[in-house]
């Protein structure tokens, strides 16, 4: 699920209902986003979809909704700081220069 669509879709994966993270990604994208999630918890489940290039993430918590635990900052990296968008979308391996908040802390 992109980041800028907050549908939230319950799929079948290998027989168990699950909320699909994102369609249609590389095996290279899916392996990223499932050492995240299992990082934080949440059990996942992928299947190749009909392009073998391909896959189908979804997570077996159907609440789940990957937008808000990403902009809520629910979601912890591997080094122990808060997923941000960017950071999530893969367009910064620097967790530190994307932890910037738009709001202080009183």
């Amino acid at each position: 699920m992109a980041l800028n669509k907050g549908k939230h879709l319950v799929e079948e994966i290998d027989g168990v209902r699950c909320t699909v993270v994102e369609k249609g990604i590389t095996p290279e994208r899916a392996q990223f986003l499932k050492t995240l999630l299992e990082l934080n918890g949440l059990e996942v489940k992928t299947a190749v979809e009909a392009d073998p290039a391909t896959m189908k993430l979804g997570v077996t918590d159907i609440l789940f909704n990957p937008v808000i635990d990403v902009y809520e900052r629910r979601l912890k990296s591997p080094s122990g700081k808060k997923v941000t968008p960017a950071y999530w979308l893969q367009e910064s391996e620097n967790e530190s220069e994307s932890e910037v908040n738009y709001w202080r802390k009183s």
